[in-house]
């Protein structure tokens, strides 16, 4: 690959310093990151980013390391700066982190292990495999919907419904409550945006304290009465004697809820429009289960739904060439960045379900790799596959725009016709 030695017109960077000013919610930034990701493999693939006060990583290479590097984690040091950079006062916020403190995606071991292990007996590969039929009755259902309207927007019709769903029948909460499900979590998840506001902090705070209650209501009644559903099952797991208590039972099954569908919601958008980009007949790529996951590999890859993650080093550390952080500093990982990395893939700008160097951070690596990602793979693989069997004349209605979300990386409408 040629060196890319012209930076797009939004990015400034300073290479004697290697400062960064590239602002997250620039349109064309938010519309096709990629464009600025290959300036920075060929010329700064660790630089600090001034929007969001600390370094960051963008090749494969680095990223998939740090990932799995035990000298850093999501825990926060104290004093230190959340994942946008703040510091100040968070007494608005008790609900909000009273949660975060109990969830294992903030918490490094022994505890990350405890919780880890209890939750992670129904994610398993052969447990979620028993859920293929399940979540293909529900995809061919939800078709049967829209079918006969000839034009849908398939993020609401589709993509949301499948996933919140599955989740809800799993830890054995009312399906009906998913609409509810989805707007609390998806104002908790807006604290993880670049330029949050007070209005953000608070939305996320109230629906943190009645997404908390609703759950505890959920787990005496369970207690009373367990069935044969994930939220009874956490309440009787133990590991080594030690059970869940409710604050940490609480909390996971709302990172399960919430986790368990925002991603899959934005990379199944992303999967469609990638595919429906390519042209020519969708199902060519689902011909046998091995192309559809492979297929699904490269959708993951090529369109991630989530750009960065952060960690804290926990010492004075070198995290790549020529950068040593201290002890408390943050570093953000671009995972979507990392994912088109040259030196990593070959034509990595390039759709290619077939290629041999498939892989992808987008699960994450390490210890903290995403416990729900068989869920979310057969999820992708089952309603890919009978959205393209079911509808193969689908199109674009029109050309689908991202999301202002940053870190998060999704649609905001997916209007297709058939």
């Amino acid at each position: 690959m040629t060196n890319i030695s012209t930076p797009p017109s939004y990015l400034n960077y300073d290479p004697a310093t290697r400062r960064l000013r590239l602002d997250p919610h620039e349109q064309r930034f938010v519309q096709d990151p990629y464009e600025a990701y290959a300036w920075l493999h060929a010329n700064a693939r660790s630089f600090f980013w001034e929007d969001f006060g600390f370094w960051c990583l963008a090749g494969y290479d680095d990223v998939n390391r740090l990932l799995r590097d035990r000298r850093f984690g999501r825990e926060k040091p104290a004093g230190a700066a959340d994942d946008q950079g703040y510091t100040g006062d968070r007494s608005h916020l008790k609900a909000f982190d009273a949660i975060e403190a109990n969830s294992m995606l903030e918490l490094e071991p022994p505890v990350h292990t405890r919780l880890r292990t209890l939750v992670n007996r129904a994610f398993v590969s052969r447990q979620v495999e028993r859920l293929r039929p399940r979540v293909e009755a529900l995809a061919n259902e939800l078709v049967d919907g829209f079918e006969a309207n000839g034009q849908v927007d398939l993020l609401p019709a589709y993509a949301a419904p499948l996933p919140i769903t599955i989740i809800a029948e799993m830890l054995g909460v009312p399906v009906e409550m998913g609409p509810q499900l989805l707007s609390w979590s998806h104002d908790m998840v807006a604290m993880y945006m670049h330029g949050r506001t007070r209005e953000t902090e608070d939305r996320a705070n109230a629906s943190s304290q009645a997404f908390s209650d609703f759950l505890r209501a959920y787990v005496v009644e369970r207690r009373k009465n367990p069935g044969d559903d994930l939220l009874s099952l956490l309440i009787s797991a133990q590991e080594d004697g030690q059970k869940l208590s409710e604050d940490e039972l609480v909390s996971s099954a709302i990172l399960l809820l919430n986790a368990g569908h925002e991603a899959t919601v934005h990379q199944t958008g992303n999967a469609v429009r990638t595919i429906l980009k390519q042209g020519g007949d969708p199902r060519r790529f689902f011909t046998t289960p091995e192309a559809t996951a492979a297929t699904v590999e490269e959708c993951l890859r090529y369109d991630a739904p989530l750009h960065m993650f952060t960690r804290y080093a926990y010492g004075e550390i070198e995290a790549a060439e020529d950068l040593n952080l201290k002890q408390g500093e943050q570093v953000g990982l671009l995972l979507g960045c990392a994912n088109r990395d040259y030196q990593a893939y070959a034509a990595p700008q390039e759709f290619q379900p077939g290629r041999s160097d498939q892989k992808n951070v987008s699960f994450g690596a390490g210890i903290h790799f995403c416990i729900g990602a068989p869920l979310a793979r057969l999820e992708m693989q089952v309603s890919l596959k009978v959205l393209f069997d079911r509808l193969p004349q689908i199109a674009l209605a029109e050309e689908p725009l991202y999301r202002d979300t940053y870190h998060f990386h999704g649609l905001e409408r997916l209007d297709v016709k058939f």
